[in-house]
């Protein structure tokens, strides 16, 4: 079991120690850290640790792969460190200067849109396992209870709702938090898009109208929204960093929030709301398009993604897709293409690595091999195999090409569909297609069986020469 102390402490002491931490914070498998002067960063000695799978710089931010276990050596690392988990924070003039280049904005848009994001993972994995639970149990699979059952109802709808329709508070805490804004005026900001006299105003078929400030504005229901509120975070913690510098100490407590909200207010309903609601409405509409494409034109999209998705995993470039297409998960209930491609190639990994077992002959590799099939099947991490395997033997990223392209497209042709915005990266990550119905299991388990299958031949076959396995031998 992995000491998460123990790797902390090796981690910190090889990023410069706790004076050269600005920032950490994690995403599923990812201990992201970001540094006052990246050159005390040694990432290959940092590859040596025991507990590290590996080491990367993804723009100015180091991401040292560390497992499913990475929020526990996170919580470790801020307590040995003091480092602020993942806030933007206070100007300092020991630290170098960052330009603010195409790259570095874009490198803080995916921070703040990731590190918020990923704070939810537990509550919408448990919100979509609650109506899967249902159809599980419901009409839709074994028949033990029926739609109108109290408690069919219970767990289909009330515990989703609570879980999506207020989205919007919970991710405004999160991006505060996220940003170091206070969390609870966050909370604040997500209970404004979702006021019960908004919502009724907006019920009215387009005609609801409410004044802001004597401003009359088309009302709009924001329920299970994202982009609305992670554009008005940012105005908050801006308005409220002013207020708390010029507001007097003696009347910090109360009127530091009152007028952050009374100049966000405003703002957030009459243009950050609107402008979020029409981008979601944007991205929607691009991603889904390609869903409507049909024929070869969503099959191809799939093939890509399907074959080349764990290479954007290594570079850390996946995240902008991933967090897209969760926010059109919540917004329209599921997934036809993206996940559905994106699981294929994470089984294909799986075959790559089975197949990397049955060729190889000297036992300690075979034995490592053996070891990375089980993590990535059973804990949902494929980094071992990525950088033990498929960055080590680069003829084995054929296997990964064929047979997550493949099975991509069996799933796309069998019209595979995914249903939670996170989920599980094991075996049960079955349970995201259980929604769709019997049919959809076994055709999502047929894909992603074809890319495994697939994957652990070429590999068989192709992955090493003679030379390779000779040298494993000899080593």
């Amino acid at each position: 079991m992995a000491d998460n102390k123990q790797i902390a402490i090796d981690v910190l002491e090889k990023v410069g120690g706790a004076d050269n931490v600005i920032s950490a914070t994690n995403c599923m498998t990812r201990l992201r850290l970001t540094l006052k002067d990246s050159a005390k960063a040694d990432v290959e000695d940092i590859k040596t640790i025991k507990g590290v799978l590996g080491a990367q710089w993804s723009g100015s931010q180091l991401q040292v792969i560390i497992g499913q276990n990475v929020p526990k050596v996170l919580e470790e690392f801020i307590a040995l460190s003091g480092a602020s988990r993942g806030a933007v924070v206070e100007e300092n003039l020991d630290a170098p200067k960052v330009k603010l280049t195409p790259a570095a904005i874009g490198n803080w848009i995916l921070d703040y849109l990731s590190g918020s994001m990923t704070q939810l993972l537990p509550l919408v994995m448990a919100g979509g396992l609650f109506r899967t639970f249902a159809v599980v149990l419901g009409p839709q699979m074994l028949h033990v209870i029926e739609a109108t059952d109290p408690t069919y109802t219970f767990f289909f709808t009330t515990l989703y709702e609570a879980t999506f329709y207020f989205l919007p508070i919970y991710l405004g805490y999160a991006a505060a938090k996220k940003l170091g804004a206070s969390p609870v005026l966050g909370m604040l900001c997500g209970g404004l898009l979702i006021a019960p006299s908004i919502v009724a105003a907006a019920a009215k078929d387009g005609s609801g109208i409410i004044s802001v400030y004597g401003l009359s504005i088309h009302a709009a229901n924001y329920s299970q929204s994202v982009l609305p509120i992670i554009l008005t975070i940012p105005v908050l913690y801006v308005v409220e960093k002013f207020f708390k510098k010029h507001m007097p100490d003696v009347l910090s407590t109360v009127f530091t929030p009152f007028c952050t909200m009374i100049v966000t207010v405003p703002i957030a309903l009459i243009v950050l709301a609107p402008v979020g609601q029409e981008l979601g409405t944007l991205i929607a509409n691009a991603l889904f398009s390609l869903a409507d494409l049909g024929g070869f034109g969503i099959l191809i999209v799939m093939a890509i993604l399907g074959g080349f998705w764990q290479l954007f995993v290594v570079a850390g470039m996946h995240m902008p897709v991933i967090i897209l297409t969760q926010v059109q998960i919540v917004a329209m209930g599921y997934d036809p293409f993206v996940f559905v491609a994106t699981n294929c190639a994470m089984t294909a990994v799986w075959g790559c690595a089975f197949g990397s077992f049955l060729r190889m002959r000297n036992k300690e590799e075979k034995s490592m091999a053996l070891g990375y099939v089980i993590s990535a099947i059973a804990g949902g991490v494929t980094e071992p195999a990525l950088f033990g395997i498929l960055l080590r033997f680069r003829k084995t990223m054929l296997g990964m090409f064929i047979g997550g392209a493949i099975g991509a497209v069996v799933s796309g042709v069998l019209g595979v569909t995914y249903y939670l915005a996170g989920g599980s990266s094991n075996f049960l990550v079955i349970l995201n297609y259980i929604q769709g119905g019997q049919m959809n299991v076994i055709y999502a388990i047929l894909g992603m069986a074809v890319s495994f299958v697939i994957a652990a031949i070429v590999v068989y076959f192709t992955g090493y020469s003679k030379e390779d396995l000779a040298d494993m031998d000899r080593a």
